[in-house]
């Protein structure tokens, strides 16, 4: 039922494709009459992925910290669209939701990983070796859902993610910290910029410090100031901050960092779990972002 709902809602949606013109500002203004129906439709559209019983169990569990309706609706995000995600992770969080609802309304999503071969050390490879093959594995359960998605392997010391101006949006979820600390965060600003059309959309997600964090001692939080710096450093334009994803109980300050904290849960041995499962996930910055249309 869920998924035939998905299919109702997303025909109706992209059979209006003029309601969804869009406004630099933020939100999306009506074309016509019939715009605010469409709007809806939309939403609909987008509510009934969420809801899809393909999702697994324990990805469901965890929206109520990751808000999925209201992320990708502040990123500005369409069926139809060609969407890349970053490093989606073996758990498909994200993919779940956006492969199928994009796929119906005819537009692509790609998932870019870690190519194994060019890591730089055998750990890493045994590491993107087997989440690579679990990522698969977890798609292929699915296949109705899953079997539009395109692959990209990603050199992360050289990252390119496509045919320069082929994406309508880059997705990046807490990625950023490990780039940073890495020292590949203005190469892989750079490939997104250079992936994305004129006018097309950066949408990230961080986990947020209170300010700057020198590079060796980023333990999964840095400042939105140094992300912003990033950004702007490639070409983008900060179009708009939200706090969907701020978690004021977290205090930042944990034993071992941004892990301590659900759903890792690396909690120091004699420590109490029910502490941090009280704070729950992460604060998090939520920034969209636009490469300039000329």
């Amino acid at each position: 039922m869920r998924r035939s709902l998905l299919c109702i809602a997303l025909l109706a949606a992209v059979a209006t494709p003029t309601a969804f013109a869009h406004n630099h500002g933020g939100d999306a203004k009506p074309a016509d009459a019939a715009a605010p129906d469409a709007h809806e439709q939309a939403k609909a559209a987008l509510d009934a992925a969420i809801a899809g019983e393909w999702r697994t169990p324990a990805n469901v569990a965890r929206d109520g910290f990751r808000h999925p309706g209201p992320t990708l609706t502040f990123f500005g995000l369409q069926p139809g669209m060609t969407v890349v995600e970053v490093s989606p992770g073996s758990g498909a969080w994200w993919t779940e939701i956006l492969a199928p609802w994009i796929k119906q309304g005819g537009g692509t999503y790609v998932a870019a990983i870690t190519d194994p071969a060019k890591t730089t050390s055998d750990r890493a490879r045994d590491y993107f070796t087997a989440d690579n093959a679990k990522f698969r594995e977890h798609l292929a359960k699915s296949p109705g859902q899953f079997e539009g998605v395109k692959f990209v392997e990603v050199d992360p010391a050289a990252p390119a993610y496509g045919a320069p101006g082929s994406a309508d949006a880059v997705l990046t979820f807490r990625n950023l910290h490990g780039w940073m600390r890495n020292g590949q965060a203005e190469a892989q600003m750079k490939a997104f910029f250079d992936v994305l059309k004129p006018g097309g959309v950066l949408g990230l997600e961080q986990h947020r410090a209170n300010a700057d964090v020198p590079r060796e001692q980023i333990n999964g939080y840095v400042s939105e100031a140094q992300v912003i710096a990033l950004a702007q450093g490639a070409g983008f334009v900060l179009e708009e901050r939200s706090e969907i994803n701020a978690n004021p109980k977290d205090t930042k300050d944990h034993p071992n960092g941004v892990w301590t904290l659900p759903p890792t849960l690396d909690v120091p041995e004699g420590e109490d779990k029910a502490k941090y499962e009280a704070i729950g996930e992460s604060d998090r910055m939520t920034l969209r972002f636009r490469k300039p249309a000329a």
